[in-house]
C-alpha cells in the first residue's frame, strides 16, 4: 500500500502546484527555464504513475472493500463514462465543446473518477478514484482564480467538435469491448 500511496502523492502532488502556489511555479520556471521545469515535472509524474500502477497492482485483490454498489451502477457508470474521450481530445481540438466546458480535461477526469467510484467499492479503488476527483474538482475551482497558460493544440474551429466527437467515442467503443480489459485486466461486459 505504501508504494501506492507515494505514487498518489507523487502524481497528484506535482500537479497540484499550481493549485497551491502558482507563483511558487513561475518563480522555478524563471530560476531553471521552462524546458527543465517541464522535464522535473514531467519525471516526478512518470514517477508517480509507475508506482501507482506498481502499488495498485500489488495491492487490487488484497484490501477489503467500503461498500458493494448495486449491478445498476454498473450501468449508469458507463454512462457517466460516455463523454470522457470526447472531453479528453476536446481539450486539444478547441471548438464549442472546449467553449461550454473551459476545462474539458478536468471534467473528464471528474466525470472518469465519478464512474469508477460508482462501480467500485474496494478500499483501493476508493482512495485511488476518490484521491483524483478531489483533486479534479481543486484543481476546477483553482482554475477560475489564476492565469490560463495556453495548452498547445489545434487552432478553434467548430468542426473539430465533429473530430473530437467521433475519435472519442471510437476510444469509448474500443475500451469498453477490448482496451479495459486488455490493459486493466478486468473485462467492462
Amino acid at each position: 500500500m505504501s508504494i501506492f500511496i507515494l505514487g498518489l502523492l507523487l502524481f497528484l502532488g506535482i500537479h497540484s502546484i499550481s493549485i497551491v502556489n502558482d507563483s511558487w511555479r513561475d518563480v522555478m520556471v524563471s530560476k531553471i527555464g521552462e524546458w527543465p521545469w517541464k522535464g522535473l515535472y514531467s519525471l516526478v509524474s512518470i514517477l508517480g504513475f509507475v508506482f501507482i500502477i506498481w502499488g495498485y497492482g500489488s495491492i487490487r485483490y488484497n484490501t477489503g472493500f467500503f461498500y458493494t454498489p448495486p449491478v445498476w451502477l454498473q450501468y449508469f457508470s458507463l454512462l457517466l463514462l460516455l463523454p470522457v474521450f470526447p472531453l479528453l481530445i476536446a481539450a486539444y481540438l478547441p471548438g464549442r465543446i472546449k467553449t461550454a466546458t473551459r476545462h474539458p480535461m478536468l471534467l473528464a477526469t471528474q466525470l472518469w473518477a465519478a464512474a469508477h467510484l460508482c462501480s467500485n467499492g474496494s478500499i483501493v479503488n476508493v482512495i485511488l478514484f476518490s484521491s483524483v476527483l478531489v483533486w479534479a474538482i481543486m484543481d476546477r475551482i483553482s482554475m477560475s482564480h489564476r492565469p490560463q497558460r495556453s495548452i498547445p493544440g489545434a487552432p478553434y474551429s467548430s468542426f473539430n467538435d465533429i473530430i473530437a466527437c467521433v475519435i472519442g467515442l471510437g476510444l469509448y467503443l474500443a475500451f469498453i469491448f477490448w482496451l479495459h480489459e486488455l490493459l486493466i485486466g478486468v473485462p467492462l461486459y
